[in-house]
């Protein structure tokens, strides 16, 4: 007769035993599937708010047909990297949800990306200001800035990947000179 410890597949990890302090298992998965239902209303509202914009963008892709000018180019390109955010940010929610933790390195993604669309949109309205002293060295500092925000970010996404493929400090792997 197989007692019911035995078919229990124990866990090396003493953590995999311990409960959430103050919650029952009834409590941790009733805010478990709260957690859920919001992810999914975001992620809801992100589809729904990309496919407006795409939709916004076509309308105004339309108004290039009678309009050559720079104005409805540059809108189209802004509402285009605007559905590129709403989308990073849509993955960002999927992969909390697949990974149960917040994930930094999409959400940096998002801000770089942000940061580009402002200076591409900036770049065009500093062409037109150009001459006109204050309005252009104003852009000019905007892109700047926006400029030195996007290397960081760069370089916080590449220190994050680079610290998750080293090995973690408890790890008891033994190391070359250990053998």
């Amino acid at each position: 007769m197989i007692t019911r410890m035995a078919t229990k597949q124990r866990s090396d990890d003493p953590e995999d035993d311990v409960r959430p302090p103050g919650f029952s298992r009834v409590g941790t998965r009733v805010l478990e599937v709260a957690e859920n239902l919001i992810y999914g209303g975001i992620a809801v509202f992100l589809v729904g708010s990309a496919f407006v914009l795409l939709a916004v963008a076509a309308k105004t892709s339309w108004g290039l047909v009678s309009d050559f000018s720079q104005k409805p180019l540059l809108e189209v390109l802004d509402i285009l990297l605007l559905v590129f955010i709403v989308v990073e940010l849509l993955f960002a929610v999927r992969t909390t949800v697949e990974k149960r933790e917040l994930v930094a390195e999409p959400f940096l993604l998002v801000g770089i990306i942000a940061s580009i669309k402002e200076i591409v949109v900036l770049s065009v309205e500093a062409a037109s200001a150009l001459g006109k002293g204050a309005e252009f060295d104003d852009r000019i500092v905007e892109i700047g800035l926006l400029g030195v925000l996007v290397v960081l970010l760069g370089v916080t996404s590449f220190l994050l990947r680079r610290k998750e493929r080293e090995p973690d400090e408890g790890d008891a792997t033994p190391h070359r000179a250990d053998r």
